[in-house]
């Protein structure tokens, strides 16, 4: 799978989903740490890629609705240190089968994983 870091996700979960064989790059790779939302989004689309965020400005699915996109998947944990963030998605990633998250809005918690698909 491609997938994009934003720059709220540890630079490290890049080398793990690189180690598990996902094509990943992150946002201050790119030069587009800082650059608006919009900016962010058009670049990780371009890139075919399934960005992988924080931030609420990605939450309302109206604006990011199944099917038009590469990919989302919104993190929202109690807890977002930079561990926790990394275990939380590298468990997602090694027990879920994510490669049908292509064009879905997915929300990750600590409690479950909610897909909402095209």
């Amino acid at each position: 799978m491609k997938i994009k870091l934003d720059e709220n996700m540890p630079a490290t979960l890049a080398t793990v989903l690189t180690a598990c064989g996902h094509d990943t790059d992150t946002v201050p790779e790119e030069d587009l740490t800082g650059k608006p939302d919009p900016d962010v989004w058009r670049k990780t689309q371009q890139a075919d890629r399934l960005l992988i965020t924080q931030d609420l400005d990605f939450s309302d699915i109206r604006q990011f609705r199944p099917g038009s996109h590469h990919g989302l998947l919104l993190v929202r944990l109690v807890n977002p240190s930079r561990q926790n963030l990394i275990e939380q998605v590298t468990s997602a990633f090694k027990t879920e089968a994510v490669e049908t998250w292509r064009r879905c809005f997915v929300v990750l918690t600590e409690r479950k994983i909610r897909i909402r698909r095209p």
